[in-house]
């Protein structure tokens, strides 16, 4: 499994938020009507706001209701990385500084993105020597065209060190 461990100061992510149910498989389309949010206008907008790492459109995770049981609930958001806050008219999300672990994901959309998903929390995590913090997870895709054979993602995790 491919990956890097970064650290990253504070940032918040400025874009789109809507509370929806956890899907282990297929497209979770609860997340289109976030999507039909993403005009042409509002992506140029939300791209001239993205001065920090990840970089580009990001689809985020945060306060699960239970991470592990398909159905619990989450806060997804769609928007960009951003060193300030306060952008009128968007969502914002505030990310503690952290260490994050960044899993790359290459295949098929969107199978390989999850088998990825599954094999982090079934067989990396366990171990690795670190622990969530419970921190937003972050996925960053390389383009929009999901109907690539080689569709490449990142996963970022927030973790610390255990013990």
């Amino acid at each position: 499994m491919e990956f890097r461990i970064e650290h990253r100061k504070c940032f918040t992510i400025i874009g789109f938020r809507k509370r929806i149910r956890l899907q282990f498989e297929g497209e979770n389309h609860q997340i289109d009507s976030l999507l039909e949010k993403i005009t042409d206008k509002v992506k140029e907008e939300l791209l001239s706001i993205n001065d920090t790492d990840p970089k580009g459109l990001l689809n985020v995770s945060a306060a699960f209701s239970n991470r592990t049981k398909e159905g619990s609930t989450l806060d997804h958001y769609i928007g960009v990385a951003a060193e300030k806050d306060g952008y009128e008219g968007f969502d914002s999300l505030s990310v503690a500084e952290s260490d994050w672990a960044i899993f790359t994901a290459e295949g098929k959309y969107p199978e390989a993105l999850q088998n990825t998903w599954a094999s982090i929390y079934s067989e990396w995590l366990p171990f690795s020597g670190y622990t969530l913090t419970g921190g937003p997870e972050i996925l960053w895709n390389e383009d929009e065209d999901r109907t690539k054979e080689n569709f490449r993602s990142e996963i970022w995790i927030p973790v610390r060190k255990r013990g």
